[in-house]
């Protein structure tokens, strides 16, 4: 019966969400309203959407288990969160200027146009799609401890991930359909669920926690202690991960497009503003009430469990209600994912592979059907085997850092240069990758930076030193002091319904 309970909730939770899409339902004309949802949200939307996207299900999973069984490090994801969110605040005007100026749909898309150059854009595309892939399989995979516990002992863990798959899988029927509209959409349900009723559920849970028994006095002295000189991990690890979460946050695909969803300059500037708070209050409580939980009977030995095992103190339906909150968080991350990497898959790979702009929203729809597939063929394959994609998934998360030095310098300063960034991306990403394998978690004789960080001292130094080695031509400066004073032109002077043709050749605006 608890069981059928159980199911009941995430099948109800799921009609409220599908009811939302279709009701709000709207044909996307062109392929550039499929890709971007006609820049047309607001900062309500706008903040739902960038929450749902950038705090996975996994939050309630692994941030926390690293929260019960480490202590305050758990405290990092709350502070690089916050500095993302400054981040956020800077890109707005030129990435939605330049975006809507040049009908720009993805992240590979703005790199393209800002270095006027192909090879830019293609790596810069393989990049995301294949450091973020992994990530969509494990969110498919993440699932399963939900199903797990919402069966009550009924069903075991390669079956759980099994009903994982098909339910995400069903899902993403409406994000092939609806695109990016549907997305923002169904962030703002799952959103609410998520964070706003989470973060009720975790502010009663650590309310009952210190008031019976499972104060802060009850927790181990060195969940209390950070890496510093002398330790194993190194006085630079900490930093690193910060490092790493800030500059990396706004090289995912899907973290970068919400930018280009939003009405105007102004609307992302008060998502960040608005998602300022839920960050904090939502990492906080969430950290404070793992660590708390690391005294309560099974939590040591399981903590990935320790959202599931705390809920259980408040019965069958609380343990309902914290399930429901990770599908919500998952469904956003998942379905964000597949649908801005399907959208760069066809618009900064098959449309520049055949020299064309697309328009049609079809092929967009097809994509991401293809991800889909591939995602769950993934997810099916590796059902029980997630360790190597684990392994996998930390060094795409250190891979997807080395395009910072591309898009952060290629939009904040006008010298760099096509050659530099290509050369910076690659150099990076393949260092990074070889380094995450020989250090795993820290490098020793570096001080404890991550693989990531030290690839990005080499993406950095190569960037720079080949703008100033090879610097860009007379032309190719006019044409980028265009591109940026042009940043400088009020929102007034930009015809929202006049999108400018990009020539692929040149990647400026065709006269």
């Amino acid at each position: 019966m608890n069981m059928l309970i159980g199911y009941g909730g995430i099948a109800v939770f799921f009609v409220v969400v599908v009811t939302a899409l279709e009701l709000t339902k709207r044909k996307d004309a062109t392929f550039s309203e499929y890709a971007t949802a006609g820049r047309s949200f607001g900062s309500f939307f706008g903040t739902m959407a960038f929450l749902n996207t950038w705090l996975p299900g996994t939050m309630f999973i692994s941030f926390a288990g690293l929260a019960a069984s480490a202590g305050v490090i758990g405290f990092y994801s709350m502070i690089y969160s916050l500095l993302a969110v400054v981040l956020m605040f800077f890109l707005a005007k030129p990435v939605h200027d330049w975006g809507k100026r040049y009908d720009l749909r993805t992240q590979a898309d703005l790199l393209g146009t800002r270095y006027n150059s192909r090879a830019v854009r293609i790596v810069a595309a393989l990049i995301g799609i294949a450091a973020s892939f992994p990530w969509i399989v494990l969110g498919m995979q993440s699932l399963a401890l939900v199903f797990k516990y919402l069966s009550f002992g009924h069903v075991g863990a390669s079956a759980a991930v099994v009903i994982g798959i098909v339910v995400i899988g069903l899902r993403q029927i409406w994000t092939i359909r609806f695109g990016m509209r549907g997305v923002i959409i169904s962030d703002m349900v799952q959103g609410i669920v998520a964070y706003l009723i989470g973060t009720l559920i975790i502010v009663g849970l650590l309310t009952w926690l210190l008031g019976n028994g499972h104060g802060f006095d009850a927790v181990a002295p060195d969940h209390f202690e950070l890496p510093g000189p002398g330790s194993s991990l190194g006085p630079l690890y900490l930093s690193s991960l910060i490092l790493t979460g800030a500059l990396g946050g706004w090289c995912w695909p899907d973290i970068f497009v919400r930018l280009f969803t939003a009405n105007s300059t102004a609307t992302i500037k008060r998502s960040a503003v608005q998602a300022a708070p839920v960050l904090l209050i939502f990492g906080a409580a969430l950290t404070l009430m793992a660590i708390a939980a690391s005294s309560v009977p099974g939590v040591t030995e399981a903590p990935d469990d320790v959202w599931f095992i705390t809920a259980g103190i408040g019965g069958v339906g609380l343990i309902i209600l914290a399930g429901i909150c990770v599908v919500a968080a998952t469904m956003g991350n998942v379905g964000a994912n597949l649908q801005a990497l399907g959208t760069q898959t066809a618009n900064d790979i098959i449309g520049v592979a055949k020299g064309v702009r697309v328009t049609d929203p079809r092929i967009g729809r097809i994509t991401v059907g293809v991800l889909t597939l591939l995602a769950a063929i993934g997810a099916f394959a590796t059902v029980g085997t997630s360790s190597g994609l684990i392994t996998l998934a930390l060094i795409s998360y250190q891979g997807i850092c080395q395009l910072a030095p591309t898009l952060f310098l290629g939009i904040f300063w006008r010298k760099g240069t096509a050659t530099a960034a290509v050369s910076a991306m690659t150099s990076g990403f393949v260092t990074a990758g070889v380094l995450q394998l020989v250090y795993p978690i820290a490098i020793p004789w570096l001080g404890g930076l991550t693989s990531g960080v030290a690839a990005l001292l080499v993406n950095a130094t190569v960037y720079v030193a080949l703008t100033y080695v090879a610097p860009m031509s007379t032309a190719e400066r006019r044409r980028v002091d265009l591109l940026f004073d042009r940043l400088h032109a009020s929102d007034a002077d930009l015809d929202p319904h006049t999108h400018l043709e990009i020539d692929l050749n040149s990647h400026t605006p065709a006269h």
